[in-house]
């Protein structure tokens, strides 16, 4: 669905690297964008440009959409796809645990941006780390991190390790192997009557991350996790992610090496189907990026996304991301019984209201969801993980 002479496409680079006259700017696409359609049947319908729109319908404010780029360039449609250093490659086995919590590894703080408009549900931001290439990854990977200070429950020990989904693929944001991206909620805690921020109950791990500056040491453990790895076996595969907030995280890996590296030994071509579920239109994490795709690869990439507090569902409540699974679960069935593999990440309170979902619509449908799901599980194409 590329429509329009004005299509840009973003491509990133090392934030060192970028104009800073570019960062957090607004460019100028014309398709992908958000609108908040009339409400249909009480359900409000979310469009993209190139859809067939009611002449009444409004866009969203375009810097609420198009905004907040994480040191991003503008580049052509045309744009080849970006050479990798090929001997990352090489690996049979994914890395594990090189780094343990007694003997961590020490890197750097490359930059940290805020990736989420001003009337977001909370900060959420972009980090890049530079290990040195001493720390590998296979896309669908956590790093832990240990923030720095004393544990404050237990005196004279460090703070507690934090895993991270890493958000970049094995190349990192600057293509080199030598860097990896985290994408981090600020964790505050709101006290209910005051309705203040309570600075003794603030993650620890998660604000020293969002407020570290470039240069900052910072501890890493790992690479940890093989559940969300991203199955390259067949390059024709249907990849079905399910996504609540920065739970994003490991998918946009998983989609920048299907769309954005040259890769010889993994030329994607099948379907990669991404639901997203976040609060508002400001809460979207690497929209543009995911528009990108969607651009270029119409036939290869379908997004789409549940604004809970901007959309209605059919029955006239909030739209979460499992309403618009149901929306598509006959062409979701349809997929997974052909083979497809299913990802879920994000918050675990997620999945109860997916499962009731599914199970609902499937014994609508005929089937039972119990027999279903042990055989995607048999299958190796169920794949969840959520904290």
């Amino acid at each position: 669905m590329a429509h329009g002479i004005s299509l840009q496409t973003v491509v990133k680079v090392p934030s060192h690297a970028a104009d800073p006259a570019l960062s957090n700017k607004t460019f100028n696409r014309r398709s992908c964008k958000v609108t908040a359609g009339p409400q249909f049947n009480g359900e409000a319908r979310l469009f993209f440009s190139g859809d067939s729109l009611p002449a009444f319908s409004t866009f969203f404010p375009r810097q609420r959409i198009q905004r907040y780029g994480t040191g991003v360039v503008k580049a052509s449609t045309a744009v080849t796809k970006i050479k990798v250093p090929l001997e990352l490659e090489n690996a049979k086995e994914p890395p594990l645990n090189l780094w343990k919590n007694k003997a961590p590894y020490k890197g750097v703080i490359k930059s940290v941006e805020r990736i989420v408009g001003p009337n977001a549900t909370g900060e959420t931001c972009h980090i890049v780390i530079d290990h040195g290439g001493n720390v590998p990854y296979w896309e669908g990977q956590s790093y832990g991190i240990i923030a720095p200070g004393e544990n404050p429950k237990k005196p004279g020990t460090p703070n507690t390790v934090r895993l991270y989904s890493i958000a970049s693929t094995r190349y990192g944001d600057s293509f080199d192997g030598k860097t990896a991206s985290l994408c981090v909620r600020r964790a505050v805690y709101v006290d209910p009557e005051t309705g203040k921020e309570d600075p003794a109950k603030k993650g620890v791990c998660s604000n020293f991350l969002c407020d570290a500056q470039p240069g900052t040491e910072v501890v890493i453990t790992g690479p940890s996790g093989k559940v969300l790895l991203l199955p390259e076996q067949d390059p024709n595969a249907v990849h079905i992610m399910v996504a609540t907030g920065t739970g994003i995280a490991p998918y946009r890996a998983y989609l920048r090496r299907m769309f954005m590296e040259d890769v010889p030994n993994y030329k994607f071509g099948g379907l990669a189907w991404l639901f997203l579920g976040v609060a508002n239109s400001d809460s979207l994490l690497y929209h543009d990026e995911f528009c990108s795709y969607k651009d270029q690869y119409p036939n290869n990439f379908r997004y789409d996304i549940a604004l809970s507090r901007e959309q209605k569902n059919k029955k006239g409540g909030k739209m979460y991301v499992q309403d618009k699974i149901e929306e598509y679960s006959s062409e979701l069935f349809d997929l997974l019984d052909k083979g497809a593999h299913i990802y879920f990440c994000g918050l675990k309170g997620m999945m109860p209201g997916i499962q009731d979902t599914l199970k609902r619509v499937a014994e609508e449908q005929g089937f039972n969801w119990e027999e279903k799901l042990s055989q995607l599980k048999k299958n190796k194409q169920w794949h969840v993980e959520v904290y």
